[in-house]
């Protein structure tokens, strides 16, 4: 590997007078923001411009989990976009304004604020409840809201779901006391799609509408889920489909079920950030704690003092210690992640899931192979309960 010497914007932060000089710390966020459109431009012209907003905050020095925040608040604003303006040309054709309260909700990783380059959408929506004899029409209505404002989304370049999680789609659009009831079904018994879709509903952000619509949802998770003994055993027994990229002697390795590009490619983002993600979900879902952000979530684990929750309850929670690695972990597939993402754009390429080795130092893999031992380490006490 070559090695490239970058200067920082930081290094001119002081003149030779020893003065702020803060023209020259400005000169790429300014260069940055030239290069965007007003605040009417496209939504499509807004998510062009992404690339080169994470190129400035990568030379700005930036880590990847800090990053991958502003892409995301960026995201949230596309979505903001969107549903406004399908709500501007619904009313401007005839629809009026929304006839009950509703929510929507970002899901996934745009949901815990860690999207990366090329998300694709996860969406679902609340809406207020209403008598039965009123569905048609207010269904109706919610249901053009869900496809144009997941439509001008794929048309700006976020695509739709390939596994069709959107408010645009029955399943994902439901009255709160309807997404109750679901709730109580999908954790009923030990069906595994039922789990894996109470799973993607778990990782909820509110971004347009009655946001106390969502705390609703989300006291409904916390008051039904925790008690659901069969759903819970499923799952932890699900971490066993989400294996590190580690084989039985503990190499770096791809799963063998897993297309890669090449023998020396491995899926960092389902072999490693996804296991992760997926346990510390499990962990705090067991021990009541409402956090999405997967950072937040390592954080309150750690928080559990003396193995007892506040209301006195035994846990088996995280040591600090224990935290702070599993959270540096985290950074650094983040950041293995997102370098791979901006070489693979700067060469035309996919920004997918897909880490090439041959591009890590020696101690990088040294150090990646460590972080994937605790994360499987961390995955086998979730599963344990």
């Amino acid at each position: 590997m070559r090695v490239v010497h970058q200067a920082s914007p930081w290094r001119s932060l002081f003149n030779e007078h020893g003065h702020l000089n803060t023209m020259a710390l400005d000169a790429p966020l300014q260069h940055l923001f030239s290069k965007t459109s007003s605040p009417q431009s496209s939504i499509a012209d807004a998510y062009a411009w992404q690339p080169s907003l994470v190129e400035t905050l990568a030379h700005y020095d930036l880590p990847a989990w800090r990053i991958s925040q502003i892409i995301s608040d960026h995201n949230a604003w596309l979505y903001r976009r969107a549903i406004a303006q399908s709500l501007e040309e619904m009313q401007a054709q005839g629809w009026g304004t929304p006839p009950v309260d509703y929510c929507v909700l970002m899901l996934g990783s745009a949901a815990r604020y860690e999207s990366l380059l090329g998300p694709d959408q996860d969406n679902a929506l609340i809406i207020d409840d209403y008598p039965d004899h009123r569905h048609v029409e207010i269904d109706g209505y919610f249901q053009a809201l869900g496809e144009r404002f997941t439509q001008r989304l794929d048309e700006a370049g976020i695509p739709l779901c390939r596994g069709h999680v959107m408010a645009r789609w029955p399943m994902w659009r439901k009255r709160i006391s309807e997404w109750q009831a679901q709730l109580e079904i999908w954790s009923a018994d030990r069906r595994v799609k039922r789990v894996q879709q109470t799973n993607i509903l778990l990782d909820f952000s509110p971004i347009a509408g009655n946001q106390a619509l969502a705390a609703q949802l989300g006291d409904s998770i916390a008051a039904i889920l925790p008690n659901a003994s069969l759903y819970m055993d499923e799952m932890a027994a699900l971490l066993n489909e989400l294996p590190v990229a580690l084989n039985r002697f503990g190499q770096l390795a791809s799963s063998p079920h897993l297309e890669a590009p090449h023998e020396q490619a491995i899926n960092l983002k389902l072999q490693g950030l996804l296991p992760l993600i997926s346990a510390a979900r499990l962990f705090c879902l067991r021990y009541g704690l409402r956090h999405i952000a997967t950072r937040e979530r390592l954080i309150a684990l750690s928080h559990m003092r003396d193995g007892h929750t506040e209301d006195g309850h035994k846990v088996d929670a995280l040591t600090s210690a224990e935290s702070a690695l599993l959270i540096a972990a985290f950074e650094r597939l983040q950041q293995l992640l997102l370098d791979q993402q901006r070489y693979n754009r700067a060469r035309g390429q996919a920004a997918d899931g897909w880490v090439d080795l041959r591009r890590l130092r020696e101690d990088e893999r040294l150090l990646l192979k460590f972080d994937l031992q605790q994360i499987r380490a961390f995955v086998q006490r979730a599963k344990s309960g």
